[in-house]
């Protein structure tokens, strides 16, 4: 009897991959890291720009009236610095948030994070030499296509980066963090607006150093953060994604004092490709995940004209129903910023234990009713300026946890390679639902001075936040704790399939 045929060594070697086609655990190895100094070190150089874009809405809409004033070195009108700069800053917004967008998944998101940070600093130091109107809006525009290139790099980043089971909380308290911002650009108005510290044509000029200045000091923190590895392999940089990623492994256990633990998620194989193109993008993004879009869509337009009917008329509703000062509204609105970022802080683990869907479609549900029954009370005359600002505070306390969501799910839930730009169209048509037909529709209802009129825009805000909330119970993603490879596979992913035929 012959002794059966062993196995060659070479049989028992691993199939060669095909050209270009590269394995890496690295999505497992990041999703397994604890939190650590590098994590915080990516969240303060990335996530505190939502701070600067608070500062910046909020400073320039209690400089109107400063600005119009005789004597404030530019030549402009409230109603030019309410409206028409507003709207300039909204479609800057979303002209570099699509135009960012879509460099950001061709070039990277660090080479843009830092670029989209250098042009919102050009913009805001140079709006401080403004002395007519039109440079005030030209540079208005520039500030706005900073600041929406920064939501489609950074929300990229941040999330491509930061371990899957801490995603959500992590990501939620940095887009609530807007109201850090807002917060403190309502305090510093009133500092800067009072004539006996500042001249008349100083004190906004010097709000806008306020943000110059912090937003360098963000730049010097963001030289050392890394590029995503997760866009390093898609792009034929797989040496350098690994090395990043040694790096931050090496860094961690030096700091917590022991190995790592190796990753369970088992290796993906991608295929290089070139930089994919706008039709694909759409493809995707249409055909490939229509519930997704119509979900991104939905939670977007709901939480944009809440926010604009509690917001956008808050001081006129105070001052005209309420006899508040002109001069004391922004301590109210200091009040309704702090319960906007408490929402996200203290609910945001919630989003990773509870889950995506019950806790998106319960903060959406819970503001909007909420906020109906708000305008039922107000109606009704049962309201003063401190409860009405206690209702507000409450409503946006839920609202702005869904809100910050809405961000999360859209970055999460379509495949790498678009990652960046779905942020963008989302971000733009939100910015330009809530930056347009808002207004368009509140300015009206709320200055007309007729209660109903008001009541109607509370309730136009909570009917579409309901649906939205709607909209997620229904068709929501469970993403919570899970890879964002598992969510939605790269473009560029080989199944064994695929690699067979």
């Amino acid at each position: 009897m012959t002794d059966p045929v062993k196995p060659s060594p070479s049989s028992q070697r691993p199939r060669p991959l095909p050209p270009g086609v590269v394995e890496t655990d690295v999505p497992a190895r990041l999703d397994r890291l604890p939190w650590s100094r590098w994590h915080w070190r990516i969240v303060i150089g990335l996530g505190t720009v939502w701070i600067l874009d608070g500062l910046e809405v909020t400073i320039v809409g209690n400089m109107a009236g400063r600005l119009a004033e005789d004597g404030s070195g530019i030549s402009i009108t409230t109603a030019q610095v309410t409206t028409v700069a507003a709207a300039v800053y909204v479609a800057g917004a979303c002209c570099g948030a699509l135009f960012f967008g879509w460099l950001t998944d061709r070039l990277g998101r660090k080479r843009l994070f830092m670029l989209t940070l250098a042009v919102y600093l050009a913009a805001t130091a140079v709006t401080a030499l403004s002395w007519t109107a039109w440079f005030f809006f030209l540079c208005r525009f520039f500030t706005g296509f900073g600041i929406g290139g920064e939501y489609a790099a950074i929300n990229s980043a941040i999330d491509e980066l930061i371990p899957a089971r801490l995603r959500g909380r992590v990501d939620l308290i940095i887009n609530g963090s807007f109201w850090i911002g807002a917060g403190l650009g309502a305090f510093a108005s009133i500092a800067l607006l009072n004539t006996s510290l500042f001249a008349t044509d100083v004190g906004w000029r010097l709000a806008f150093a306020i943000g110059v200045v912090l937003g360098l000091v963000i730049l010097l923190v963001r030289r050392h953060v890394p590029e995503s590895p997760r866009w390093l392999f898609t792009h034929g940089r797989a040496e350098e994604a690994e090395r990043v990623v040694a790096e931050a492994e090496r860094a961690i256990e030096q700091e917590v004092g022991h190995r790592l633990p190796p990753a369970e998620e088992p290796p993906i194989r991608i295929r290089e490709r070139e930089p994919i193109g706008f039709t694909t993008i759409v493809r995707t993004v249409i055909v490939r995940y229509p519930r997704r879009t119509a979900l991104g869509l939905a939670l977007f337009i709901g939480q944009a004209f809440l926010y604009n009917a509690v917001t956008f008329g808050y001081a006129t509703i105070l001052t005209t129903y309420f006899d508040v000062p002109e001069g004391d509204t922004g301590y109210y609105f200091a009040v309704i910023a702090l319960g906007n970022f408490l929402g996200p802080l203290l609910l945001g683990h919630l989003f990773d234990s509870v889950g995506r869907k019950p806790m998106i479609a319960g903060t959406y549900l819970g503001s909007g009713l909420l906020l109906f029954a708000t305008a039922a009370l107000f109606q009704r005359g049962a309201l003063s300026a401190t409860t009405m600002t206690a209702c507000w505070t409450a409503v946006l306390f839920l609202a702005s946890a869904g809100a910050s969501a809405a961000y999360l799910t859209v970055s999460e839930i379509f495949p790498l390679e678009t990652r960046a730009m779905c942020i963008a169209f989302f971000y733009a048509v939100g910015t330009a639902v809530g930056g347009i037909s808002g207004p368009l529709l509140f300015n009206g209802l709320v200055s007309s001075g007729e209660v109903s009129d008001t009541t109607l825009a509370f309730c136009v805000g909570a009917a579409l936040m309901a649906l939205a909330g709607l909209v997620e119970a229904a068709i929501g993603v469970k993403a919570e704790r899970r890879s964002l490879e598992s969510l939605a596979a790269p473009l560029s992913e080989v199944t064994p399939s695929a690699e067979e035929s």
